[in-house]
């Protein structure tokens, strides 16, 4: 629809714009991420790219949502509300901790909350498309819980494969662009003007942060693009009759669902701290294999290219 390539653009232009604007302000603040031994990065880099990529996201939304509302697109405001309220919890405690740090349990407290408003505002996986029998419901103790842990996992998801330049801002714009068009195929308007505005947004910022990378997303921009693309997929394809509605989304976010469950499932059977950052997430295996930081990162988008055109071609089955 219409409102769909101008809030893109918009996205992207204020994204790109902004991102030099948050670079600078970041150096004067100190608001930098300085290398260790885990980190592959050999120089001070500006962590709050989030800003930027949080501006360029609302500057698209608010645009498509007055330019719909100007040619007569029929929107349902509830989703949006809590889309944009969850969103920007999980950006400001993100921002709190490129800022000034914060502790695990504080952040999962404040992306728990972001859950629980989205679920509030009907952002919620009430039921699954089945092949046989058609719908099953889920009920709010089975409901309530899945979806917390679909939107926590997915904005935690983000942020542990963003260990790369551009790796999460690219994983996240080939995933939204997949999701996007599933959301058209299945009407889904709202969850398509999120999904195309955190994609422009993800693009206008990979101009800064492929490699080498002058920014990072930081957690508030990591945190962001998870959790926007998992709300949006829940309105978009978990709500869905499509048969395929469970597997698509899976298979689209694939590459970050599968590195955090390993990672934790890791870290579990070595009795440490499932939460605890180490250096050995998929990008960190492929870096000690012999690859370049680029080879390294084209692999993964192929991977989630793959993976998303499949579950591409399988939401286009009726």
């Amino acid at each position: 629809m219409h409102i769909f390539f101008p809030s893109f653009l918009i996205a992207l232009l204020v994204t790109v714009f902004c991102t030099p604007v948050a670079r600078k302000v970041a150096f004067k603040i100190g608001a930098v991420d300085h290398p260790n031994d885990r980190k592959i990065h050999s120089t001070d880099i500006p962590r709050i790219g989030g800003v930027a990529i949080y501006a360029g996201f609302i500057a698209a939304v608010v645009f498509g949502l007055a330019l719909g509302y100007f040619t007569g697109v029929h929107l349902n405001p509830r989703p949006i509300i809590g889309i944009l309220i969850g969103g920007t919890i999980v950006f400001l405690s993100g921002l709190k901790d490129d800022l000034r740090g914060s502790r695990p349990l504080t952040k999962l407290a404040w992306q728990t909350l972001a859950a629980i408003v989205a679920i509030y505002f009907g952002i919620e996986i009430s039921f699954f498309s089945n092949p046989f029998n058609g719908i099953i419901p889920l009920f709010g103790f089975i409901a309530i819980p899945l979806t917390i842990l679909w939107l926590v996992g997915m904005t935690n998801a983000i942020n542990l494969i963003d260990g790369l330049d551009g790796l999460a801002t690219g994983v996240i714009a080939i995933s939204a662009g997949t999701l996007f068009f599933v959301a058209l195929r299945t009407h889904q308007i709202e969850a398509a003007l999120f999904i195309i505005a955190i994609a422009g947004a993800a693009l206008g910022f990979l101009r800064y942060n492929f490699f080498p990378a002058s920014i990072f997303l930081g957690d508030s921009g990591s945190y962001l693009l998870g959790f926007i693309v998992a709300a949006a997929s829940i309105i978009g394809v978990f709500k869905t009759t499509l048969v395929v509605a469970l597997i698509v989304p899976l298979l689209i976010l694939g590459v970050p669902i599968f590195d955090t469950t390993f990672a934790i499932l890791r870290r579990i059977k070595e009795k440490k701290n499932p939460f605890a950052a180490d250096n050995r997430h998929i990008h960190h295996v492929l870096i000690r294999a012999g690859l370049t930081q680029r080879e390294a990162v084209m692999s993964i988008y192929i991977v989630c290219f793959l993976l998303s055109a499949t579950a591409l071609i399988m939401s286009l089955q009726k």
